[in-house]
Formats: structure tokens, sequence, C-alpha cells
């Protein structure tokens, strides 16, 4: 029987190069108004659903809606939502078993706007018909005031 060789090699290894560390600063992290510069108003704890427009919204006070558009309305104008299907803050919830009896959310009106262009085209093959449509839905913007 022969001798069976074993074949050691012999690996150099590099040596590892220090890696750089980074100071982190510890402290309290900076609020919202801070970092943006800007104030913001403190939203309540109240809150409600209502329905309008065949959506529902989770509503606050403060809140920017953007809602189907309510027809006749001025910019300023004060919209009343009776269709509140829940109202609730801290201490309390009442749900409606359709609408909340005597709930009212009170909003203002920030004014309309037209959403981008949606286009719709209607292909059938070998029948050469082809319609293209586009649409433009418009939209009321409104602050709610308060929750009742």
């Amino acid at each position: 029987m022969e001798k069976e060789e074993k074949v050691v090699k012999k690996v150099s290894a590099k040596p590892k190069t220090a890696t750089k560390t980074k100071e982190v600063k510890t402290g309290s992290p900076k609020t919202p108004q801070q970092s943006s510069g800007r104030a913001t108003k403190v939203k309540s704890n109240k809150i409600a659903v209502i329905l309008t427009g065949g959506k529902q919204y989770l509503v606050r006070e403060g809140d920017v809606l953007k809602i189907e558009k309510i027809k006749d309305l001025d910019k300023n104008a004060e919209i009343v939502f009776d269709k509140v299907l829940l109202v609730a803050d801290d201490k309390n919830v009442k749900i409606g078993t359709d609408l909340v009896a005597g709930a009212k959310v009170t909003a203002k009106s920030e004014g309309d706007i037209r959403d981008k262009k949606v286009t719709v085209i209607k292909y059938k093959c070998k029948t050469r018909y082809t319609v293209k449509r586009g649409h433009r839905q418009t939209h009321t913007y409104a602050v709610v005031t308060s929750i009742k």
C-alpha cells in the first residue's frame, strides 16, 4: 500500500482593516413642529364616522376632507353632516344601529377642485370599434370644525 500524501496549503490571512465608527448624538428627538418649521394644530381625541357622497369617512376636528362635490356651495360656507355612524372620545363610544341620534359634524368649505383626467377606452376586436373618453371628477375640500 502506498502512503497517501496530504497536501496542506498555507493561506496567508490578510490583516483586517479597522472600521470607522460614527459618533451618534444622543438627546431628545425633534418634534414635528421643530423639524418642519411650521406649527401644527393639535387634533382632539374625539372622532366620528360620517357618510357623504356614498362613502364613509373617519374624521377628527381639524382634518381636511376631500369629498364628492356638494352643489351650490360657496367658499368658507358651513357644511353640516347629519349622517353620523359613530362618535367616540376617550371615555365613551356611541354607535348607531343606522345613525347616531342627534350627532352632527360641522365643517367649513375650502372650495372645489378637479382631479386629474381619467381616460376610458372601449375596444372591440375585429369590428373596428374604438371609443376614447376622458373624465375629470370635481371634489370639495372641507375642514372639520366640530363634532357634536
